[in-house]
């Protein structure tokens, strides 16, 4: 739980993670057809044992582990149970975990989300967790600064893949900026104004996040959930990522459709910085029945990971 000496901003332990292993983010799902393709039964007993296997088997192959943790919820406490250990082992491996927990609240409830999945001494805590900033960005803010304060990261959704979500992510919105006579930008009583997507909003409002904390042992803590597919529109996620500052995870790789091939297509080179460049990155995709149909036996499910990370950076 606490930790055991000072602890590096996360995106740079995901740098020397994706350096060292790959870019690949395995997810841990645990899926009713998966377990019973492991021949584990789907209950409480059956999910530790699939999680705790995944991370036995990928610790040190993999640059970040990613448990969806509806999946685990669904059994209720035991479920969470079997989490927490998962996460355990995964710390004590010295793998970097991702909670795929897409929280999002205001006030004191999004303050307890952020001490539930980032604080030192929570039994749930995680490298990084994701959210969902709908509320607004600003309500975030919990999570953002104990991200800052502990080391840890967020990763918050810009762009998903499902096509429900482009009537409110595609939506465009005046937003403050700065000052000129572009098409886009207008005058008001508090200042200019720019027309910008949600989406895109949502990944300035994190630039400016990541911009504050430059250098410390908050720099990059704030990095972006943006899909390979893009709803019903194609592989192209049409967001200015360069100011970012942060890394970006993108799901959709596998059986969501996506290819290594349209990795590279979208984000540009793969590697630790991908297209973002030295003051962004890394670009992490996510994979996990694809990896995880493999198991439970090890070498098959190394095998697997080696194989795509092989994909991402040939």
């Amino acid at each position: 739980m606490s930790p055991t000496g000072p602890r590096a901003a996360f995106r740079t332990r995901l740098r020397e993670a994706v350096e060292a292993h790959g870019p690949l983010c395995v997810g841990i799902d645990p899926h009713p057809g998966l377990l019973s393709a492991w021949g584990l039964d789907a209950d409480p007993a059956g999910v530790e044992r699939f999680a705790r296997g995944v991370v036995e088997a990928l610790a040190g192959h993999v640059a970040l582990f990613k448990p969806q943790v509806a999946l685990f919820e669904v059994y209720g406490s035991a479920g969470l149970g079997a989490l927490e250990r998962a996460l355990a082992d995964a710390r004590e491996a010295g793998a970097l975990t991702l909670a795929d927990a897409k929280r999002g609240d205001i006030g004191s409830t999004m303050a307890g989300y952020a001490r539930a999945w980032l604080g030192d001494d929570a039994p749930l805590a995680a490298d990084a967790v994701t959210l969902s900033p709908y509320l607004g960005v600003g309500a975030l803010a919990p999570a953002l600064d104990l991200a800052v304060a502990t080391g840890r990261g967020v990763f918050v959704l810009a762009r998903t893949s499902n096509p429900e979500a482009s009537g409110v992510q595609s939506a465009q919105a005046w937003v403050a900026g700065p000052g000129g006579s572009p098409p886009d930008t207008q005058r008001s009583g508090a200042g200019h104004r720019r027309m910008r997507e949600v989406a895109q909003s949502v990944v300035d409002a994190l630039a400016d996040h990541n911009a504050a904390h430059a250098g410390g042992l908050g720099d990059g803590s704030a990095g972006a959930v943006v899909g390979l597919t893009r709803g019903t529109t194609g592989r192209d996620h049409g967001l200015d990522l360069a100011a970012l500052g942060g890394p970006v995870l993108v799901p959709g790789l596998g059986a969501q459709g996506g290819t290594p091939a349209d990795v590279a297509a979208v984000f540009g080179a793969s590697g630790p910085s991908g297209a973002l460049g030295e003051a962004g990155g890394p670009v992490v995709p996510v994979s996990a029945r694809e990896v995880l149909t493999a198991g439970p036996d090890h070498g098959a499910l190394r095998a697997a990971v080696g194989a795509l990370n092989g994909s991402l950076t040939g």
